[in-house]
């Protein structure tokens, strides 16, 4: 079957006079039927996603990645999609017209991966991360007795052998730099198996399970090592494939994962403007806190004041309980009852890949559990420059921005909302220009709405970030339909995103295998014209907390389904 073009699904043949005259809501129950078959074989396909969401009925079961199973998969997903487009959005509720869209641009995304992205054929870490993730889910969180979570492991780490088996039949268009990203990790992932997952089980007394899980646990080290060997031998030598999409399949993945689907020329000029933009907003606000040095030094100086390791979470702790009371008092978004994030430290297993992150149960999730916002503290054993070097990324302004974005009013408080999103749908599936383009506009709503009563200094960092993931944006496009290289994107991220180099080849290689982040800024964009949108609509109704509580109560659909659900239409303009 021939791939579902991304750019023409979302529009339904004419109905016919007979549907025509169907009153709305009349096709809703057969759609949600249909929506929750679609739901139950993504869970069956993907447990490790389904245990991380919170649905527990799979987690013995191991990811299948063979080649019969991808393929059974796309032909599922064609077939889905067929009968979605056959569904007559007149016949719908406006909810339920916007989880079909929805689901038609997921199954479009899921066929393009699968059928012409090909990832798996591609890059090496597909399946050495899926391996290391199959058991972070089941250990990350207590949703069941210890004894329960590791049985299931024990069944997972039973397949990964022969998981990882698979990769050596199907990576038949290796990409030298993701083949050197997998092998730079391995040995990270089997210190993780050796050192973390015990770990992760040590209340465990039943010695024989123990024993079994010391057995299976070696397995997959020993599959690890040799898939590393593999790749060093075989794959490396012949990996001449290219990581870069081209212009017509990024296109095809921008309008199925985002509904985006403006010519990619107009939205590199739309990149770059708003990163002049904030450029220029950087250098003011440099020569606010010290005309005397250059912008790149006046950050240098900033990053220097910092808590010490010790302070760090306490330090944390505080600056959430304050953000929060500034959305309180200046009625920024309404806040459902609930704990206050806590902080704590990023577990050992979190920490080589994450220095801040939220950890949040899964919105199917029975067990209540915490939410925690864990924070990677320097290595002890490092030396005190090392640690004080550490210590500049956790500068006061940099960790304000960035609970901002991880905490309040952003990913913590979408996952206080996403147990009652309108619909299943919404909670499995969701657009990355929503969700990370909620919390990147949340950094600059909030200083934009006077928090830290105007201190250039946390203007700063706002614009340090803003001007990363605007480097993200024009990186995303150049290095996949342009022709730039990951050495020219390292340049770009040193010179026009103000990062260190270390980072920005960190940032540079990301852009590699995430060809379309820059929906950090492309949400960011869109989220603040719907607002003006939104406002001109409301008239004299308009509050911001009214704005931000309607968006966020409808889950993280593309963004101009939420134009849809709040304005009436998706025929404004996104951007401008």
């Amino acid at each position: 079957m021939a791939v579902l073009p991304a750019c023409q699904t979302s529009t339904s043949s004419p109905a016919t006079p007979a549907t025509r005259t169907a009153a709305a809501g009349s096709g809703d129950p057969a759609f949600r039927a249909l929506a929750g078959a679609i739901l139950e074989d993504r869970y069956t396909r993907h447990p490790s996603a389904a245990t991380d969401l919170g649905i527990h009925k799979y987690d013995a079961v191991m990811d299948d990645m063979t080649q019969a199973a991808i393929t059974a998969e796309a032909d599922a997903l064609n077939a889905f999609a067929a009968r979605l487009i056959g569904i007559d959005p007149a016949t719908l509720t406006l909810d339920a017209q916007l989880d079909r869209e929805q689901l038609i641009r997921a199954m479009d995304a899921g066929i393009l991966d699968n059928r012409v992205i090909r990832r798996w054929a591609k890059d090496p870490d597909v399946y050495s991360s899926a391996v290391t993730n199959a058991a972070y889910v089941i250990m990350k969180r207590k949703f069941a007795p210890a004894e329960e979570r590791l049985r299931a492991l024990v069944e997972r780490e039973k397949k990964i052998p022969a998981f990882l088996g698979e990769a050596r039949k199907s990576l038949d268009q290796p990409v030298k730099i993701f083949t050197e990203i997998a092998i730079e990790q391995i040995d990270g992932n089997v210190a993780f198996f050796r050192n973390d997952v015990p770990a992760a089980f040590n209340e465990v007394k039943d010695k024989e399970l123990l024993a079994e899980f010391a057995q299976t646990n070696s397995g997959v080290m020993l599959a690890l090592a040799s898939y590393k060997s593999w790749l060093q031998k075989d794959v490396l030598p012949r990996a001449s494939g290219s990581y870069a999409l081209g212009a017509e399949v990024y296109a095809k993945a921008l309008a199925a994962n985002e509904m985006i689907e403006l010519p990619l020329d107009e939205l590199s000029k739309i990149a770059e403007a708003n990163r002049q933009q904030n450029e220029a907003a950087f250098q003011a606000t440099a020569r606010q806190i010290d005309a005397g040095k250059t912008p790149d030094a006046v950050l240098a100086a900033m990053e220097r004041e910092h808590p010490k390791p010790s302070e760090l979470l306490k330090t944390s702790q505080d600056a959430l309980d304050a953000i929060r009371q500034f959305i309180v008092d200046k009625s920024i978004l309404t806040i459902p009852p609930s704990d206050p994030a806590r902080v704590k430290e990023t577990p050992p297993f979190m920490r080589s890949t994450s220095s801040a992150s939220m950890d949040t149960p899964g919105p199917f999730e029975p067990a209540r559990l915490e939410a925690f916002y864990n924070m990677t503290l320097p290595d002890p054993r490092g030396s005190a420059a090392a640690q004080e070097d550490y210590m500049k990324s956790w500068y006061y302004a940099e960790l304000s921005n960035v609970s901002v974005h991880e905490v309040y009013p952003g990913h913590y408080i979408q996952f206080l909302y996403a147990k009652s999103y309108p619909s299943d749908v919404r909670k499995v599936y969701g657009a990355s220009s929503n969700s990370e383009g909620w919390a990147h506009y949340a950094e600059q709503m909030m200083i934009d709405e006077g928090f830290h009563a105007g201190d250039p200094k946390y203007r700063l960092a706002q614009l340090q970030d803003a001007l990363l993931r605007n480097v993200r944006f024009i990186a995303g496009i150049a290095m996949h339909t342009k022709g730039m290289t990951v050495e020219d994107a390292t340049k770009l991220f040193e010179t026009q995103g103000h990062q260190p180099h270390a980072i920005s080849v960190q940032e540079a290689k990301r852009g590699a295998g995430d060809p379309l982040y820059g929906y950090y800024t492309m949400g960011k964009l869109m989220i603040l014209k719907l607002r003006r949108d939104y406002q001109t609509k409301m008239g004299s109704a308009y509050s911001l907390q009214k704005f931000h509580d309607a968006y966020i109560k409808l889950g993280p659909l593309p963004l101009p389904l939420v134009r849809k659900a709040l304005l009436g239409d998706t025929s404004g303009a996104l951007f401008n």
